[in-house]
């Protein structure tokens, strides 16, 4: 399952801080990231190093912008896919899961930080903050949208729980069906007993 961003060029019709995240995709991807400077990642995107760090503020915020912005774009198909989906909650919670381990596993941005060095890996563990809340949020809305009369703390909470779950996941990768199964039953769980 291919994303749109790591397709485009950079500097094709975007503005700055696209220019910028699609310069630091393509570093990420080729592998040189712990070795690239703000300055080459900016002089790839025709930018100053001070507009790079007006936008983004370090080289991990630019990275953390680019991880999110790949998730939000995989979120935006799951979010299509899950359309059809009726209004089963738990079930939707599981495709996600299914659908985001596949990406981590194919998409090669996500595999990368996955996978790769102590300078990438710390966007979906010790400073995945920008991430976390961009998957929680998007899970939440899903999990309100299907199930407006549970009670917003108990979607909060499934959410968190759900997204924990993913991540772990992720990180140590097992058979994604299984993964979601495992997730989907957790979810139930959370939910009333009426949904």
């Amino acid at each position: 399952m291919g994303t749109v961003s790591g397709d485009r060029r950079p500097g094709e019709g975007t503005g700055v801080r696209e220019r910028l995240m699609d310069a630091a995709y393509a570093e990420v991807l080729a592998g040189d990231w712990g070795e690239r400077r703000m300055v080459d990642i900016a002089a790839t995107a025709r930018v100053s190093r001070q507009t790079l760090y007006n936008v983004f503020g370090s080289k991990e915020g630019l990275l953390q912008a680019v991880v999110v912005r790949e998730v939000n774009t995989l979120l935006d198909t799951v979010m299509g896919v899950l359309e059809s989906d009726g209004d089963d909650p738990a079930h939707a919670v599981s495709r996600t899961t299914r659908m985001v381990l596949l990406a981590a596993r194919d998409n090669p941005l996500l595999r990368a930080v996955v996978t790769g060095d102590d300078q990438l890996l710390p966007v979906v563990t010790t400073r995945s903050a920008p991430l976390l809340d961009a998957l929680r949020e998007r899970i939440s809305l899903t999990l309100r949208e299907r199930c407006p009369d549970v009670a917003p703390d108990t979607t909060e909470a499934v959410a968190d729980v759900a997204l924990r779950l993913i991540v772990s996941y992720a990180l140590q990768p097992m058979d994604p069906d299984q993964a979601a199964q495992r997730v989907e039953m957790v979810v139930h769980g959370m939910l009333p007993v009426d949904r």
